[in-house]
């Protein structure tokens, strides 16, 4: 593992009276003005230059006023999670009285509006089908619900094939011919963008009696699909994870959001985008995982707090089961892998196993891309002759645009496949696998060299001697959202160890010293190699880490979370 800083440009923008630390660290994440600072609702982006918005307000206000009835397509993460309760809420608010929705069994249906669970959504007689966080790619399910007297409004984000579905309406930043300036929307965020298009056009049309209905009640939900799918947090999803934010921290979040916090022993009114991504995601996506998704979305959906508490304690549930079956995956992988020696791996990874969980294959692909430095996907046996792959990619390597590769010299190799530039699914047929192994390792060849798998960790620098303090630890956490493409700020330095411990079961406790500040601090790093550490013999170590805040007996304390560890002697 290498450590470098992160580049900062000469000449600073004009952010007004921010300490010196906190511009730089702006003006290293590309931020150029003070407006992209502002997370004011006022400077988000316009839907009008979303393609395909007038064709999809057309058809929601008129199924509002014939009181048709919708049926919302979801996904099985948790932005497809919060993308449909986006939808059934909103549209209730805004007068839909006939909203349901369906979400796809990821082990019976798999992804998107397939012609499965159009037949399954058959049964519920819509009149028109609403796709969020999903059907850009279902040409074939799109045409059978035509053909059946449906009509269809494709909400998305993923990049779209060469043919596109033959929609009624389709709403997707990525689409063909689409103007509007961020492209790293979430599913989530491109139905909240309808809905406030409808608004719009409500109110235009004197179409309220009383009060509009007020949207932004919905922020908070917008805000944990947008940091749980890992889109890059531009400064229009900013702006949304901000906002939804500041209703969670001043408790106006729903009561799902609460309850799934409150069993991951969060609180509410300290609540960062971190907590969303690490704590409230992993147990929302744990139900898509483990079991049905429709347990995540009642219990984003419910109005009571105690049923709520229920859900969330049953999601809990699923997420440490979830941990239990990801770490013998895991296990299983590592040995497969241990035999390979370090100077001669592939430059891009494939394990399977045939007793796989599918619904974990994505975090395990996740886990060997930190462990190894490069792209990885992790294969389970889909029960009909085929696998169903999760690939998880590294800077420098478009996963999807990859796998589109693939498919253009093999063609037949892969059966469908689609996703995003750091993560994507895929199918192949079980007699291909070996095949289909040596395909990718060979287009990761191309695409990449030996140093762009070296591992890099990219700080912001080492800290001077008064930058060690709480008060900027705490002024840090709270001055993001912080997240892809926008990351968290951390430091690197040289430390000698002064003390260190285990505790709980892999995590290295020490107290530091750095000589050239003569700073004394405390330090953790988490889920560390227990054949390394502790080890006395062992005196000085880089560090990468961030300022923390430890809270213990209502006492606050600086420490570094320590990120990467190596030991120097």
């Amino acid at each position: 593992m290498l450590i470098k800083q992160r580049f900062v440009p000469e000449k600073l923008p004009e952010l007004g009276s921010l300490p010196p630390l906190l511009q730089r660290i702006y003006a290293a994440r590309g931020v150029s003005c003070a407006q992209e600072l502002d997370n004011s609702l006022k400077y988000l982006l316009s839907y009008e230059q979303l393609k395909g918005i007038p064709d999809a307000v057309a058809l929601l206000l008129q199924a509002i006023v014939e009181q048709q009835r919708i049926l919302i397509i979801g996904d099985f993460d948790a932005d497809g999670a919060t993308a449909t309760a986006v939808g059934v809420l909103g549209l209730r608010m805004l007068g839909a009285t006939q909203v349901d929705y369906l979400v796809p069994n990821r082990f019976d249906y798999g992804y998107g509006l397939s012609v499965g669970i159009v037949e399954q959504a058959q049964q519920l007689a819509p009149d028109l089908i609403i796709t969020v966080d999903n059907g850009i790619s279902s040409i074939d399910g799109v045409q059978l619900a035509k053909s059946l007297g449906m009509r269809v409004l494709i909400t998305d984000h993923h990049l779209p094939g060469e043919v596109l579905p033959v929609a009624d309406a389709i709403v997707n930043p990525n689409q063909p011919g689409c103007s509007f300036p961020s492209k790293a929307l979430a599913g989530v965020g491109v139905i909240f963008y309808v809905l406030l298009a409808l608004r719009a056009r409500m109110r235009e049309l004197n179409s309220f009696a009383g009060a509009e209905p007020n949207l932004a009640q919905l922020l908070d939900l917008v805000a944990l699909g947008t940091v749980a799918d890992v889109v890059p947090l531009d400064a229009n999803n900013r702006r949304l994870v901000q906002q939804g934010l500041a209703r969670i921290r001043a408790g106006h979040a729903r009561p799902g959001i609460k309850a799934i916090a409150e069993v991951g022993r969060r609180q509410l009114a300290n609540m960062v985008a971190m907590d969303l991504g690490f704590i409230v995601g992993p147990r929302l996506n744990a139900a898509g995982r483990m079991d049905d998704m429709s347990i995540g979305i009642e219990c984003l959906l419910a109005e009571d707090e105690s049923q709520a508490l229920l859900l969330a304690q049953q999601l809990d549930s699923l997420n440490a089961e979830r941990k239990r079956t990801e770490q013998n995956m895991q296990r299983e992988a590592l040995e497969q892998l241990q035999d390979l020696p370090e100077d001669n791996l592939p430059f891009g990874i494939c394990v399977y196993e045939q007793d796989w969980h599918q619904g974990v294959t994505g975090i395990l692909a996740s886990r060997l891309k930190e462990r190894y430095h490069r792209p990885v996907i992790a294969f389970a046996d889909a029960g009909d002759g085929s696998l169903k792959g999760s690939a998880r990619s590294v800077a420098g390597l478009h996963i999807r645009d990859a796998l589109a590769a693939i498919d253009a010299q093999n063609p037949q190799l892969i059966r469908k496949f689609g996703g995003h530039a750091m993560a994507a699914g895929l199918t192949i047929a079980q007699a291909d696998y070996a095949q289909f192994v040596q395909a990718f390792d060979a287009q990761v060849r191309a695409c990449l060299t030996e140093d762009e798998l070296a591992g890099i960790c990219v700080t912001d620098g080492e800290l001077a001697a008064g930058e060690f303090a709480l008060e900027l630890a705490q002024q840090l956490r709270l001055a993001g959202p912080w997240g892809q493409q926008f990351p968290e700020p951390s430091f690197h330095g040289r430390f000698k160890l002064m003390q260190q411990r285990l505790v709980g079961e892999r995590h290295l406790k020490m107290v530091l010293h750095n000589e050239t500040t003569r700073i004394d601090v405390d330090a953790i790093a988490f889920n560390v190699d227990l054949e390394q550490w502790p080890n006395p013999n062992i005196q000085y170590a880089d560090l990468a880490y961030r300022l923390d805040v430890n809270e213990f007996r209502g006492k606050q304390n600086l420490q570094l979370l320590v990120e990467h560890l190596i030991a120097v002697g």
